[in-house]
């Protein structure tokens, strides 16, 4: 397991963790270095602003002018000053003459001597404060002068020393240091906690297997032939493949369910497994599963292969497969009628042989006769033939009517032909096993205008509603099944510009009407 972490690398998470440690360290080091600066400079400030009270608070009080001008001042002055000293916390409070002269001193050997720092602007009447090295070491100290009037009569000067500063300061740094230390466990656990959520966003990746990961999935997306579309929870799809939009006809962009068709924004967050659905277009096989991670559903996968032209193609197959199965019938019962005849020939019955073998032979011939003559597209007689020989076989009658006429045009697909007619009249027959007495009707004719395939049926019939749901995907006159016939109907309808209308007059009349002039305009080729 380790070797396999060394290989791959630290993860993105990783990365960003370690990275983002660094910083915070860094600026917490350097907040702290300021913090601790700006605390020194802050100290020294309140020092002076401390020992300039105390020198003017000694300077201004009475009795310190009238001890200057007495014959000892030290002895009324010592006493005073080393109690404000000590209650104070000042180093040393100096009472001196305008010559420099000490009257008083914390060390009492110095007293008398002359007072080391400078004392000109005291002298000018100013108080001002300096750092000096005095007899006790470096100092913070104020220099203010003892006023009679307007006479300086002496100085008084208060400091504190340097490493009593620098002793306080040391004294108040585990205060700032565990502030700095709290502040520094803060951004650790902030972002140490960051780090989890990313890792767990980004499935511990490192960057280099994130790359090549997003260039896989880019490249499969694009050249895999199934369309794909990627739900999360908002409504905006969080992917949507080349192949799904080509499928879906959905413009570049963002895809809402609300631009997807009818029968596919129904399938909401639903389990699916190899569906069939209709767009105006195409005939689509649909799956769908959730997306998860653990037990939380993140979202849904769709998945849809494009089956059109083999459904067509399907459709097709089923039809000269009906015609075939057909002829094999018919086949079968010639045979039957041919042993009839020879052994009514052989009892001596010719004329009776006769009457038998072309009674039922004139009937189907009539038929035969009267599509070839009236309808010229080969595909399409030989699915009526066929739905004729098919319905008879389920108990149903099936008729072409004697106006059913059709002309041998290219401008229309004849795979379309059979798709429409075909499962028009097999919807039919399925109805009409319904009734007591089943019995379909079908015309197929054509105008300068205008094809009309009409199927009537002795069938309970549709109202608006129920055609409305057969046009759309799964819907079967079959009772408790659900197919696709009137939904791939309506979809080549719709390719026309064509109308599909349902009612309920002598039978169950459904009635697709097609406008030729925009079928031969689009197979009119164009200079």
């Amino acid at each position: 397991m380790t070797s396999t972490n060394t290989r791959r690398g630290r993860s993105v998470a990783r990365q960003l963790f370690l990275g983002q440690l660094a910083v915070v360290v860094l600026l917490v080091t350097l907040g702290g270095a300021a913090a601790l600066v700006d605390a020194r400079r802050d100290s020294d400030d309140g020092i002076r602003r401390e020992v300039v009270d105390i020198a003017v608070s000694v300077a201004t009080a009475p009795s310190t002018v009238d001890a200057l001008e007495s014959a000892d001042p030290t002895a009324m002055l010592q006493p005073v000053t080393e109690r404000v000293r000590r209650s104070t916390g000042m180093d040393f409070i100096v009472v001196m003459a305008p010559d420099r002269t000490r009257f008083t001193h914390t060390t009492t050997e110095l007293i008398g001597g002359k007072f080391t720092g400078n004392i000109d602007e005291a002298l000018a009447g100013a108080t001002f404060t300096e750092t000096y090295r005095g007899s006790l070491g470096p100092s913070i100290r104020a220099v203010t002068p003892v006023l009679d009037g307007d006479r300086v009569v002496g100085l008084v000067s208060a400091g504190v020393t340097r490493a009593k500063i620098s002793d306080q300061f040391v004294a108040g740094l585990p205060a700032v240091g565990g502030i700095i230390a709290a502040a520094l466990a803060v951004a650790i656990a902030a972002s140490y906690l960051l780090n989890r959520r990313l890792n767990s966003q980004t499935l511990g990746l490192a960057p280099d297997e994130l790359r090549s990961m997003y260039d896989h999935h880019d490249a499969v997306l694009h050249s895999i032939g199934e369309g794909l579309v990627v739900w999360g929870d908002g409504p905006e799809a969080e992917l949507v493949n080349d192949e799904a939009r080509r499928l879906l006809d959905l413009p570049d962009g963002a895809v809402t369910r609300d631009m997807l068709p009818e029968s596919l924004r129904r399938l909401g967050e639903d389990t699916v497994r190899d569906e069939m659905h209709l767009t105006s277009t195409r005939v689509l096989v649909v799956a769908q599963d959730p997306v998860l991670r653990g037990s939380r559903r993140l979202g849904t996968v769709t998945v849809m292969r494009d089956h059109t032209e083999l459904q067509r193609v399907l459709g097709e197959l089923d039809s000269m497969t009906s015609f075939a199965e057909s002829l094999r019938s018919q086949a079968h019962e010639s045979a039957n009628r041919l042993h009839t005849v020879i052994t009514m020939v052989e009892l001596g019955r010719t004329e009776q042989a006769v009457e038998f073998a072309t009674q039922e032979l004139a009937l189907s011939q009539n038929l035969i006769d009267r599509l070839m003559s009236t309808v010229q597209e080969p595909a399409v007689a030989a699915l009526l033939l066929g739905k004729v020989s098919q319905a008879a076989e389920q108990g149903v009658e099936l008729t072409v009517t004697e106006d059913t006429a059709l002309t041998d045009t290219a401008a229309f697909d004849r795979r379309e032909l059979v798709t429409l007619a075909g499962n028009l009249m097999d919807n039919a027959i399925d109805a009409a096993k319904q009734s007591d007495d089943p019995w379909v009707e079908v015309t197929v004719r054509e105008s300068e205008t205008d094809l009309v395939i009409q199927v009537a049926d002795s069938g309970p019939g549709m109202d608006a509603e129920a055609l409305a749901k057969a046009r759309t995907r799964g819907y079967s006159t079959k009772s408790g099944s659900r197919g696709l016939g009137l939904a791939l109907v309506s979809q080549v309808i719709h390719r026309h510009h064509g109308t599909l209308t349902s009612e309920r007059t002598y039978g169950s009349v459904v009635t697709a009407t097609i406008p030729l002039l925009a079928v031969r305009e689009a197979s009119t080729p164009h200079e």
